[in-house]
């Protein structure tokens, strides 16, 4: 985990090493001040009685001051390098994640929800980020201050000393109780927070749904159980981490008492014995407070951290799952780079989504289309119409058989040529945020105004726009809030002819237009890309039965091919769809039918 963030240092390893090194040396200044105390209070004794009192105020207090300055230099210089190291590790985090989830394949996307992959990029790289800038400042300056404080308390008197080796190990096991305690509850919080940020984002996405069926208590409701779902469990580790405070704050009163205590009874013993030399100064009393309070504040300060890690830990295993997903869909050595023509072959070729799953979504799927026919698929919720087409620009790999596009395995192309070729309408259009041009380029970034008009005619499109005060400059909301389904649909398809397909496939992408629109549409298709292989998905026979071929999809199988008139005469569910949709029933259709016949 830790080599897979490391990665994402990259430029940043400078900083990350100078504030280290500064906060080292910041240390060591802070270490060496109360041995220069005891020295001054020292000298000020012993300059009382010979005259050279302001000499030695001079001399150790220029001295202290000195010191004093340079260590907040150097503080300074550790957090501003610490900050700018974290800031950018965490932007380079986001990127290589964001930039990784780019390359996902549509199976890989299926392993995460939208409101995790949000969270793991906001929440999670925040902790980590702030877990990182305390691990290179505070986390290396904590045991060098505890190590050199113990050190240096030695160097004043060792017997007193052996208190603070006596309570380290004390706060030494509180922090490794609360770590254990606390890790698997933030393990659990942030999948509550996935939750949370599913609820809000539902929400949102659907609010108008929500208006307009009166739900608004009910989504609060839904909000405020799982927002306190999370501040449960948030509560409890806070409850479980509030022990740190307590008990540092017992130990530090408790050592300065032991301290006092010991000073006492050795100062005691040194005057029974008439040894001046063993007691315990004023000088070595505050040196020993002072280097009592940096190891304890260390120790303090070191099990925040400790809780920083343990939270970070739990979001950098989520990072580290994004970052470490790969792409189970790329492009091969020698890659094909030309896609010779639409035609499209599927040689008996089954599908399943995962590889647990029991049964096949598509099963023997064998077809033959040429390059340039109109070809129409049709069938019943969960008939597996839009997996099929999904293979085509390999969004999905086949599970068994293969697929092939103008005669050559689509699983040898080069993607970014393969999907250039294939252009897909899918079954939710989405635009985004930017002019009709912008979400218009999104088929040919480099595409001239006449070439926009033209396929917005083909799509029928360009007398919509050419009705709003801005025309083709006219501004789209997030979604394509402020424009019709139908207009959204035809824009999509305005987009993806910009690509100058070889393949274009509607996945129900005229579900939303009239009956009118839907005809000059395909008319247009007709006249002016006869050699563009079409295949058009649809609910309504109206849009497909003048398709060169029909496929009839039921259950992931194949259970006809033919025309508009061929299907009608034989095949049993194409009769039903087109019968009911044509307000002919029960005995009527049968009569139709067999009239057919």
């Amino acid at each position: 985990m830790i080599k897979t963030l490391a990665k994402s240092i990259r430029e940043y390893k400078k900083p990350s090493i100078l504030s280290p090194i500064f906060v080292s040396v910041e240390v060591i200044l802070e270490c060496l001040m109360p041995l220069v105390i005891v020295l001054f209070i020292d000298a000020i004794e012993a300059s009382a009685s010979n005259g050279e009192l302001m000499r030695v105020i001079l001399v150790y207090g220029g001295s202290l001051i000195v010191m004093a300055v340079l260590s907040l230099l150097m503080g300074m210089l550790s957090g501003r390098f610490a900050a700018r190291a974290s800031a950018g590790f965490a932007k380079n985090l986001r990127k290589d994640m964001y930039y990784n989830i780019q390359n996902f394949s549509f199976a890989n996307i299926d392993k995460f929800s939208t409101s995790s992959l949000v969270t793991r990029q906001t929440t999670d790289v925040t902790n980590v980020q702030m877990a990182y800038m305390m691990i290179i400042r505070v986390a290396i300056r904590c045991p060098l201050m505890l190590i050199f404080s113990l050190a240096m308390s030695f160097t004043v008197n060792v017997t007193i000393s052996w208190v603070f080796l006596g309570l380290v190990p004390v706060l030494a096991a509180v922090l490794v109780v609360v770590v254990f305690k606390t890790h698997p509850i933030f393990v659990r919080v942030f999948h509550k927070y996935d939750n949370m940020n599913r609820s809000v984002r539902e929400d949102i996405k659907g609010i108008r749904v929500v208006k307009s069926f009166v739900r608004e208590d009910f989504e609060t409701k839904k909000f405020a159980d799982a927002s306190e779902d999370v501040c449960k469990d948030f509560t409890l580790a806070e409850r479980i981490m509030s022990i740190n405070a307590p008990v540092m704050q017992f130990c530090i009163w408790l050592s300065f008492l032991l301290i006092f205590l010991l000073a006492a009874i050795i100062t005691g013993k040194a005057m029974e014995d008439n040894n001046i030399a063993g007691t315990v100064t004023g000088g070595d009393l505050t040196a020993l407070i002072m280097y009592a309070s940096q190891i304890l504040s260390s120790v303090m300060q070191l099990s925040m951290v400790l809780v920083m890690i343990i939270i970070a830990r739990t979001s950098a295993e989520r990072i580290v799952e994004v970052l470490n997903e790969k792409s189970n869909i790329t492009s091969p050595e020698n890659a094909a780079k030309e896609v010779k023509d639409g035609e499209i072959v599927f040689e008996n070729v089954s599908f399943k989504y995962s590889e647990k799953a029991e049964k096949f979504a598509l099963s023997g799927v064998n077809l033959h289309i040429a390059s340039g026919q109109t070809i129409g698929i049709l069938g019943g919720t969960g008939a597996s119409k839009s997996t099929l087409v999904n293979l085509i620009p390999r969004l999905y790999d086949a599970t068994e058989g293969a697929v092939y596009v103008g005669g050559v395995n689509v699983k040898d192309y080069d993607l970014e040529t393969l999907r250039n070729k294939v252009a897909m309408v899918l079954q939710k259009n989405v635009l985004f945020s930017g002019t009709i041009k912008d979400n218009l380029r999104w088929g040919k970034e480099d595409a001239t105004d006449d070439e926009m008009l033209r396929v917005c005619k083909l799509a029928c499109a360009d007398d919509f726009i050419q009705a709003f005060p801005d025309k083709y400059d006219t501004y789209i909301e997030q979604g394509g809030t402020n424009v019709s389904g139908g207009q959204k649909q035809r824009l999509c398809i305005a987009r993806a002819l910009l690509k100058d397909p070889k393949v274009l496939i509607l996945d129900d992408s005229t579900s939303a237009v009239d009956t009118r629109t839907d005809a000059l549409i395909r008319k247009s298709f007709r006249e002016e890309i006869p050699n563009v292989t079409k295949i058009i998905i649809a609910q309504r026979v109206s849009s497909v039965q003048d398709a060169d071929q029909i496929i009839v999809l039921d259950g992931g199988r194949i259970d006809a091919i033919g025309t508009h008139e061929e299907l009608l005469a034989s095949n049993s569910i194409y009769q039903e769809v087109y019968y009911s949709q044509n307000k002919v029933g029960g005995n009527a259709a049968q009569e139709g039918g067999a009239a057919h016949e």
